[in-house]
């Protein structure tokens, strides 16, 4: 595996001033956490709101109910989440003063969200909250930080309780919107069905489908380094880039998560959502404009591009595997089949490598290779675009071992840009001669360096277009079942055709040597973040 440029590092900082943009203040609202304390509204979303709250983008009125199975007050959940927010990575301090605004507008009510009955409490709490507020600023924003399994139920009785109402159009108000966090299905089949569900009960413009890599700074700033800078768009083609890489690398392994991951696998958990969206992204044609619904239809035509996967092609385009035991940070780690709760028999794979190729104008026979897996040697994701190398190298022996040039978009850590150049390294020898010193470089781009601020989480940002009724950066229906297409024959294919000998890596490593195989016939190899 190529371990990237290893040249000189060149800063690209602002050439003017820049002051962070204005945000938009959210609508009032109150927000409902079902499964409000559990580790998603711990971890995720009281940090997001917080954060809000800190730079005054929430409303005087917005309000937060959690509900949850669990016997508890008003106090209890306010104790809860403080303590959540003294632990959280995402709030550097926690302001006294700000947690006593915060504070009070925190509800708690106890709900077993299967059934129909605890419904009624919940209506009667949101009433409690929305009294002597104007109708029109009594919005509803139901967030369900649930498992999947528990969807269909709870969607089944909001829309049958009354609590949430099906509005006609996006502009109506009070508003009513409805967040659902990935998965969304397990298959094509189920994602098809809760998507019927969805809609017979809530209009698409009611329904927000969370991915929280879409809500990065990088992926947003994906559409502006093509579309906004002319030395890109031109070469944003068959023409001129040879190939793309898209990884999602973790270091950690599935630690209590093994009943989960036993029916997920790396493809239900990253390919589907995280790494098509990333590759829709990089592939899409310019919107008319920069809406919600152009966006998402440019890369809806992406993904229905992206030649289907048969059980012919799958064994030549895509390798599955296991992590081992080996060594992270110099301690021992055990492999995927001694983890907790995981078959010792399982051959679900916790990393995985595919060649995809989009069937259009633009990128007719460049293969695109996405990969992502567990146990991983760093946690890193990014979009790589390799170009191709010059058609004539006149360097001699000491241009055959140039690099082609490599634009690298950072998803995290560190999130920005890097492009990666040859340049001749000083020295006395004659120029234009065959004992020039060549070298790599890399300009390197980064916002926490070149704005002076680390970029917003992806919650804060996600959870604030929902109460502004932007959807840019959501999934829409037609786009989860387009995405669904591409992986579903290959998980269906692996689920039933257990492998001879099931391709193994130690845990720490780049990756089983069945995926540097995949792309090495194409003459590359995979770049190390």
């Amino acid at each position: 595996m190529n371990a990237g440029a290893t040249g000189t590092v060149i800063s690209a900082r602002p050439s003017t001033a820049v002051s962070a943009p204005k945000r938009e203040r959210a609508d009032p609202c109150t927000m409902v956490i079902f499964g409000a304390l559990g580790d998603l509204s711990r971890r995720k979303l009281l940090p997001a709101i917080y954060q809000l709250m800190a730079e005054r983008l929430v409303d005087p009125n917005f309000a937060v109910l959690g509900v949850a199975r669990d016997e508890g007050t008003d106090d209890d959940f306010r104790a809860a989440m403080r303590e959540a927010l003294g632990k959280s990575d995402e709030v550097q301090r926690l302001d006294e003063e700000l947690w006593q605004q915060l504070c009070p507008r925190l509800f708690y009510v106890r709900g077993d969200l299967t059934t129909t009955e605890d419904y009624a409490a919940v209506g009667k709490r949101l009433a409690e909250i929305e009294r002597g507020r104007p109708r029109e600023e009594c919005n509803r924003l139901f967030y369900l930080a649930v498992p999947p399994s528990v969807f269909g139920p709870i969607v089944k009785n909001l829309s049958s309780s009354g609590l949430a109402p099906r509005t006609r159009t996006p502009e109506e108000r009070p508003w009513v919107r409805v967040v659902v966090e990935k998965p969304f299905g397990r298959d094509l089949e189920s994602a098809r069905a809760l998507n019927d569900l969805m809609l017979s009960l809530f209009a698409e413009h009611q329904t927000y489908r969370i991915d929280h890599y879409l809500g990065k700074e990088t992926v947003q700033n994906v559409l502006v380094l093509r579309f906004a800078n002319s030395i890109f768009e031109p070469l944003w083609n068959r023409q001129w880039i040879d190939h793309v890489q898209i990884t999602a690398s973790e270091t950690v392994g599935v630690e209590a998560r093994g009943k989960y991951y036993e029916e997920a696998g790396v493809v239900r958990d990253m390919f589907q959502n995280h790494l098509l969206q990333l590759l829709s992204l990089t592939a899409m044609e310019p919107p008319a404009q920069m809406s919600a619904n152009a966006v998402r239809d440019e890369k809806v035509k992406v993904l229905k591009s992206i030649r289907w996967l048969t059980d012919e092609s799958i064994p030549a385009n895509a390798v599955r595997a296991q992590y081992t035991a080996g060594k992270y940070n110099g301690h021992a780690v055990p492999g995927y089949t001694e983890e907790k709760d995981v078959s010792p028999t399982s051959i679900v794979p916790t990393f995985a490598a595919v060649r995809l190729f989009v069937d259009n104008w633009r990128w007719n026979g460049v293969p695109f290779y996405l990969r992502s897996g567990k146990r991983l040697a760093k946690r890193a994701s990014e979009i790589a675009v390799h170009f191709r190398s010059p058609p004539h190298l006149i360097f001699g022996e000491r241009g055959a071992h140039m690099r082609p040039n490599v634009l690298v978009m950072r998803v995290q850590p560190n999130e920005g840009v890097s492009l990666n150049f040859e340049v001749k390294v000083p020295g006395a020898a004659v120029a234009l001669t065959s004992a020039i010193e060549i070298a790599p470089v890399d300009m390197e781009f980064s916002y926490a360096e070149a704005f002076g601020e680390t970029s917003a989480p992806a919650y804060e940002t996600l959870l604030l277009d929902v109460m502004i009724g932007e959807a840019t950066l959501f999934t829409r229906s037609d786009e989860v079942d387009a995405a669904w297409r591409v992986v579903d024959p290959l998980i269906k294919y692996w689920e039933s055709h257990r492998p001879k000998r099931m391709p193994t890596y130690a845990a720490g490593s780049w990756g089983p040597r069945e995926a540097d195989e995949l792309i090495e016939e194409h003459s590359a190899e995979w770049r190390e973040p």
